[in-house]
């Protein structure tokens, strides 16, 4: 009897396996169809990329803009500055592109020095490569390491910095322990939204 009861359970299980293996797949399915898809241009520029975390920047009581970190397989928030990634940022305002390349030089420099002549280098190259931007638009940095920074706008191409140096301060103003916002750096490394 101890046998029979022994084979009836191990047939119930194999019986059972293949409607276990279909819930996994579906599972994994709806799971993958939840996972965010990153914009064309990332696809393109970062092969494999992966939404790492987002996060709204606010200043006083301001919505400035909503960021999203793509980067592909092997990032490290400790390098980021030798893995190719992209930043994506969705503005809740407009902002004149001299003011954003101002900005942008003013928190670079939190993570090392500028000299004087890079600052006007700088400056020229974000201003022609950053146009103005109205509420709703989005911009698209892509890190090209050790190389240049990529620029998009509502999935354009604007333009390309090609400066290491300049590459790594930029996207610093983000991703450095230095960052005059380390909730939202946080974040940004702190994987997808739960529910995505």
């Amino acid at each position: 009897m101890r046998q029979r009861v022994t084979i009836d359970r191990q047939r119930r299980l194999l019986l059972a396996l293949p409607l276990a293996c279909g819930a996994l797949k579906a599972n994994a399915a709806a799971l993958a169809r939840s996972a965010p898809l990153p914009p064309p241009e990332v696809r393109s520029e970062v092969p494999g990329a992966r939404l790492l975390g987002s996060g709204r920047l606010t200043y006083y009581l301001f919505h400035v803009y909503d960021a999203r970190l793509w980067a592909g397989p092997g990032f490290d928030a400790a390098r980021f500055d030798q893995s190719p990634l992209a930043l994506e940022l969705e503005y809740a305002r407009g902002f004149d592109n001299t003011d954003i390349a101002e900005r942008s030089i003013e928190e670079m420099r939190r993570s090392g020095p500028i000299s004087p002549d890079q600052e006007t280098r700088w400056l020229a190259a974000m201003q022609q490569a950053f146009p103005n931007v109205a509420e709703g638009d989005r911009t698209t940095g892509v890190q090209v390491p050790g190389v240049a920074t990529r620029y998009f706008v509502n999935g354009k191409f604007t333009g390309e910095i090609r400066d290491p140096e300049f590459t790594r301060l930029f996207f610093g103003i983000w991703l450095s322990a230095r960052t005059s916002e380390p909730k939202l750096r946080r974040a940004l490394l702190a994987g997808p939204p739960r529910g995505t």
